[in-house]
């Protein structure tokens, strides 16, 4: 199984995962990526690709300019750092020594720069604030798959999600500001490319260091991580470790919920290649995503069972228990009846989980059941291969869950989005699936 790892141990950032994942692609992909992120038909943005060292390690960064600058953010941790960057190591990707006028025509007849800093307009350098109406107007432009396109706007709808929860607003009344800007469009773009050019089977990932701190953001000053980021952060397994500044962004946030189904220790895997994204902030650790790509054994894997017996709580309370479970990165939580001790009714506990989340779910268990001990054992087990595509419906976009391997393929729509759908229709979910035409 082609296998994707990322660590994020210094946290994710669009630009990072982007750059990562540019710097695990061959030399002719990564000149086919630049022109098709450089051919969207977005007026004077242009994107390169700089490889540069930072801590002694060589990596990549992703510039996005427009109108010929780039805006970079910072939080009042990094606000020292302006000016600072790294000591650049070789030319931006596709540049040829001398050549500073290196253009290509993309299909729509617009010259696109190839990884190039060029911009011919001195117009107003503010960047516009866009709505989920506009986001889907801007990407239905794009020469990209139905695929990509589909994935670019499910990333932005979860953060439309989080952002109207967050200010009490519906979601199409919400006007993104840092994620709305251009060069976010970019970022999320180009991570759906990149990961449909690296066509894996499976991305997993390292818990999120989402640092500590406060952030100036539109709506003034905010604690790190942002309430939006937080938002879209649920169920996932992530800390703050002891570095001072926003380690997590929201784009960042949004692309790894997306994509990323597991998260823990890094699998057995054979290595093909490793790629660093490198982050433009200064910190004593090496700011950066590695991103991992390689084989996994297809056969099976191992999945840590932990399990306990339990006559002592009500259904409301082992109910909220295993709500709490599956927040701390459980992958599956179940009960199952049985006869205790002096004939009295109750349930076996058993919680699934990588063993990356083993302790925190142990610490879990203890916090949320009356429990007096916990059954930890390893087991083998065999799973087909799962990918997640999104698909352009007459009733919107709708994630589907495809299954296949061992002879067998199957496949169902994402249970959320046909919730959704019924909840704005007014109708079942039942007729929602029987009106869906792809």
């Amino acid at each position: 199984m082609r296998t994707l790892y990322l660590d994020l141990g210094m946290g994710i950032a669009g630009d990072m995962f982007s750059a990562a994942l540019f710097d695990l692609l061959r030399g002719d992909q990564k000149r086919e990526f630049l022109k098709k992120i450089n051919c969207l038909g977005l007026d004077d943005v242009q994107v390169r690709a700089e490889t540069v060292s930072s801590s002694g390690i060589n990596g990549v960064r992703m510039h996005v300019l427009v109108h010929g600058e780039e805006e970079i953010s910072r939080d009042l941790h990094d606000r020292q750092e302006t000016g600072r960057r790294e000591e650049r190591q070789t030319e931006p990707e596709g540049h040829q020594p001398g050549d500073k006028d290196h253009l290509a025509e993309c299909s729509h007849g617009d010259p696109c720069s190839l990884g190039l800093a060029h911009s011919s307009c001195a117009q107003d350098h503010g960047h516009a604030h866009h709505g989920m109406k506009e986001i889907r107007h801007i990407v239905a432009g794009f020469d990209v798959s139905a695929e990509v396109k589909g994935n670019i706007l499910s990333i932005y709808h979860e953060i439309a999600k989080a952002e109207s929860t967050v200010h009490g607003m519906s979601v199409e009344e919400i006007h993104f500001h840092e994620v709305g800007s251009l060069d976010a469009i970019v970022d999320v773009t180009s991570a759906c490319l990149l990961v449909e050019m690296l066509a894996v089977d499976r991305i997993a990932a390292s818990p999120v260091r989402v640092g500590y701190g406060y952030v100036r953001a539109a709506h003034g000053l905010l604690p790190v991580p942002a309430p939006a980021t937080a938002l879209l952060l649920r169920g996932l397994p992530v800390y703050a470790g002891h570095i001072e500044g926003e380690l997590c962004t929201p784009t960042g946030a949004a692309i790894i919920r997306h994509f990323v189904r597991d998260f823990g220790t890094m699998p057995a895997m054979r290595l093909s290649e490793i790629g660093y994204g490198i982050g433009g902030k200064k910190f004593t650790s090496l700011n950066a995503v590695r991103a991992f790509l390689g084989e996994t054994d297809q056969s099976g894997d191992h999945i840590c069972e932990l399990t306990c017996n339990l006559d002592d709580m009500t259904p409301e309370r082992l109910g909220f228990a295993v709500d709490r479970l599956y927040a701390a990165g459980a992958a599956e939580v179940y009960t199952v009846p049985a006869a205790m001790k002096k004939s009295r009714p109750g349930s076996v506990l058993v919680v699934l989980c990588q063993e990356g989340q083993r302790q925190a779910l142990v610490k879990g268990i203890f916090k949320y059941t009356t429990t007096l001990g916990i059954r930890e054992s390893i087991r083998r087990r065999y799973i087909l291969d799962r990918r997640i595509e999104t698909v352009d419906t007459d009733q919107g976009t709708i994630r589907k869950k495809i299954a296949s391997g061992y002879g067998v393929s199957r496949a169902k729509y994402e249970y959320d989005d046909l919730a959704r759908i019924a909840r704005e229709k007014s109708c079942s979910i039942e007729e929602v699936i029987a009106g869906i035409k792809e």
